[in-house]
């Protein structure tokens, strides 16, 4: 008879702390400071990709939001999902049948970036619009944006995301599957529940935040206190709160919403 539960390769304490998992840990690290440094040379440039991209609303325009919108979201994602790139890469190591073991570290994690990455579609649609509408409807629609941002980031679907980002050796040996398809469905899911945790601060970012690089360093290090620090869930909360105050602030005083934009460079 089959079980049904998913065959986990086994992994110890020491196994997740091995050299490979630090040198695994460190790239990926390395790799998150050189789209740290292009987001922040860009944000100072006269005419950067994202620039063009919301100013131009071609092809050409999207491909190049979308670009310079993956790289942001590789510096801004990655270091949250480290311990769970990690722990799936000492899993797979230890895996003694190789049809266990699944795709590379590196195919888990560019499945990931891939789902952010075309995040940049609607986020460019989201930066285009916001740039035709009128500008007295502007504030409004930041206000709104904001108090749906503060309502779902204290909603349960919000805690059920974030429990998962926050757990991962739970998320892995709950959903762990043998095989190259087994692994990429894992590495799907993973990436979905990262989008449903954090798709309300990067709508924040885009229409409130406008992209400026103070917003992009407050939500970066919002969404890596929410996955990572010990009082995470609470701190999503807060954050809610926070964001429709500031809503119904806007929407009483409209003209506030020039300062929140202040740092608009598109």
């Amino acid at each position: 008879m089959l079980s049904s539960e998913p065959h986990v390769p086994a992994a110890s304490p020491v196994g997740v702390r091995d050299r490979s998992t630090a040198l695994t840990c460190g790239l990926l690290l390395a790799i998150a400071a050189v789209a740290w440094i292009h987001v922040v040379t860009s944000s100072t440039a006269s005419h950067d990709d994202m620039a063009m991209g919301a100013s131009l609303p071609t092809l050409a325009g999207a491909a190049a939001f979308v670009a310079a919108w993956g790289v942001m979201m590789t510096a801004m994602m990655v270091p949250s999902a480290l311990p769970m790139i990690a722990l799936y890469g000492a899993i797979r190591r230890r895996a003694t049948d190789p049809a266990t073991k699944g795709v590379t570290v590196a195919a888990f994690t560019l499945v990931y970036l891939a789902v952010w990455t075309m995040t940049g579609v609607p986020a460019y649609a989201g930066s285009v619009l916001v740039d035709v509408v009128a500008a007295g409807v502007v504030p409004y629609g930041v206000a709104s944006v904001l108090v749906v941002a503060g309502v779902y980031q204290l909603s349960p679907l919000k805690q059920v995301c974030l429990r998962a980002c926050r757990s991962p050796l739970g998320f892995l040996l709950g959903r762990w599957r043998p095989g190259r398809r087994g692994s990429l469905a894992l590495a799907w899911a993973h990436a979905l529940y990262c989008l449903g945790c954090c798709w309300a601060l990067m709508l924040v970012l885009v229409v409130a935040g406008a992209m400026g690089l103070p917003w992009v360093l407050l939500v970066a290090a919002l969404v890596t206190a929410e996955k990572l620090s010990p009082g995470g869930e609470w701190i999503a909360r807060v954050a809610g709160g926070v964001l429709v105050l500031l809503g119904l602030a806007l929407a009483m005083r409209p003209d506030l919403v020039t300062m929140l934009r202040a740092g608009h460079t598109m």
